[in-house]
This record gives C-alpha cells, structure tokens and sequence, in this order.
C-alpha cells in the first residue's frame, strides 16, 4: 500500500460562481478523498486540500486543471505533502 498524500491547490481564474466548490466535492469525494474547498476571498481563486491515494489525488489534480462547465481555470498551482489524517470526508471549508 502506497503512503497517503495531501494535495494542496489553488485554482484561479473564473472559478466563483459556477459551481465550482460543489463540483470538486463531488469529484474529489467519489475518488476517494478527504479534505475540504472553499473560496477565497480575492474572488477569482478556490483553495483546495485533499488526501488519500496518490494516484486518485493526480486524478482529481487533472480534474482541477479543467474545472466544471462554465469555470475557466487559468492557473493552477498544486503542492504535495505526507497527509495528515485530520480530515474524515470531503466538504466546503468556509472562510
């Protein structure tokens, strides 16, 4: 068994109201994840922290890099880290 990882992302671009936070729990929970969205407060930018499986956060990492319908993600900036097992399912954070 692989170790599990964090992902940390923030996806910017026209990311706020579209759906976007709803979209990445979805995605993000039938992957396997755990973690939390939420919007930030700059308006044109989602934070994301997600952990599990190493291949399934590359999944949702591509996922990311393409947002829901009528989002447009022009920059995606993503990080990695041992995971720290605080999160029990996937959900908006809020600020």
């Amino acid at each position: 068994m692989t170790a599990r990882e964090r992902l940390a992302a923030r996806v910017s671009g026209r990311v706020q109201g579209v759906g976007f936070r709803y979209w990445t729990v979805r995605q993000a929970s039938s992957l396997g994840l755990v973690g939390w969205v939420m919007n930030r407060d700059d308006e044109n930018a989602v934070e994301i922290v997600a952990e599990g499986e190493p291949v399934a956060l590359d999944a949702l990492e591509r996922l990311l890099q393409r947002g829901p319908p009528g989002s447009l993600v022009e920059n995606l900036e993503a990080t990695r880290a041992p995971a720290s097992g605080e999160f029990t399912r996937f959900q908006i954070a809020r600020p």
